[in-house]
């Protein structure tokens, strides 16, 4: 059901797309979503929408009393009135993972995404970079993923903010470990049988 694209989540993602596009609100999709438009297929059950500031404030005011409940404690978190799945805003100019200053910043949507099935996702290189940024081991198991995927090699690196290339090449080299691995857990061949003369 999920990977057919008709689930709750996959319905909670198009729902609010479709709202902000025709309120001329740039948005881009990240996090597990995000992963999935770039070829790797795992589950997720929420939704990350990343807004600049002023669109964050344009959606509050505009869709939230109708249509969306917050969650208390937590300002850039909702759920969705009518299929109760979350959705978490990521802003522009915040910082992933902790939050902390860094040198890797949310961008603006309107310049990091890319339309894929009709929905604004975030770009494969921001994508990876803000995962690697993160510093989640969750977040570097699906750098890993996308590597695999997407047939990424060491060239890529040349793409990425030069704070997390070391962290690229290594789950580049992690994928590498994991394929060596997987291929010597393959059962051996049967060996053929020779005719006799």
């Amino acid at each position: 059901m999920f990977f057919q694209g008709t689930d709750p989540v996959h319905q909670t993602m198009r729902r609010l797309a479709r709202r902000l596009q025709r309120a001329g609100i740039a948005y881009a999709v990240v996090g597990g979503m995000a992963v999935n438009a770039h070829h790797h297929r795992r589950t997720t059950a929420d939704v990350d929408f990343l807004l600049t500031a002023t669109g964050f404030h344009d959606f509050r005011r505009r869709f939230v009393s109708r249509s969306y409940t917050p969650v208390p404690d937590r300002p850039l978190r909702f759920v969705d009135r009518k299929s109760q799945v979350t959705i978490d805003f990521l802003i522009t100019g915040m910082f992933p993972g902790s939050g902390d200053p860094g040198p890797i910043a949310y961008p603006d949507p309107a310049a990091a995404g890319e339309t894929v099935d009709r929905i604004v996702v975030l770009n494969l290189v921001q994508l990876i970079e803000l995962k690697l940024a993160a510093r989640r081991l969750k977040d570097f198991a699906d750098v890993v993923e996308l590597i695999r995927s997407n047939a990424l090699t060491a060239a890529f690196v040349d793409n990425l903010h030069p704070s997390v290339r070391g962290d690229f090449l290594h789950c580049l080299d992690e994928r590498e470990r994991e394929d060596l691995y997987d291929a010597r857990r393959k059962p051996p061949e049967e060996p053929r049988q020779g005719k006799y003369r």
